[in-house]
């Protein structure tokens, strides 16, 4: 019987933060600074079709926003929890249900945006100058890097980190 052979050692490490991320502009700027400036030092590359990859691109999203349905006592009644694709998905969807009346009704209460239940969830793909791939995502709560093989790759994102006041 053949063994498995380990052939790299992938690595993961987490950062919860003190205070959850404040609402989904902060949190998209904060992502956006990070694809903009490319603190972390990768470099771009031309991909297996040929076309040119950025350093620093989104892998994957995805937002969900909660609406409370509240009683004439303030009592919650009800909740719409929905997941979107896109920060514009997530707004758009959010508004269509506070001003549903058919949804209001069918719940017997109120719509209220429920922004502090709200997550957000951006995973982006780092192109590090040794040719690996590595992932840094951001949570309300968390920031992780997951898929890195040197050391030296947590200590960027890290040092980085710490210079962010969000993210203590």
């Amino acid at each position: 019987m053949a063994d498995f052979v380990q052939t790299t050692v992938n690595k993961t490490a987490v950062r919860d933060l003190a205070v959850p991320i404040a609402d989904v502009t902060s949190f998209n700027n904060l992502v956006e600074t990070v694809i903009d400036d490319n603190p972390f030092g990768c470099v771009g590359y031309t991909g297996a079709d040929g076309e040119a990859v950025a350093p620093v691109v989104r892998n994957r999203e995805h937002y969900t926003a909660k609406v409370n349905f509240l009683d004439g006592e303030g009592k919650r009644v009800g909740t719409v929890s929905l997941q979107s694709p896109t920060i514009a998905a997530f707004e758009a969807n959010a508004a269509a249900v506070m001003e549903d009346a058919t949804i209001a009704a069918a719940m017997g209460g109120e719509a209220v945006r429920n922004g502090p239940g709200e997550t957000y969830y951006c995973q982006l793909r780092c192109h590090d100058p040794s040719g690996d791939d590595y992932y840094v995502t951001f949570t309300r709560k968390t920031v992780r890097i997951s898929s890195y093989q040197d050391d030296a790759i947590r200590t960027a994102v890290e040092a980085w980190a710490d210079n962010v006041g969000t993210l203590d």
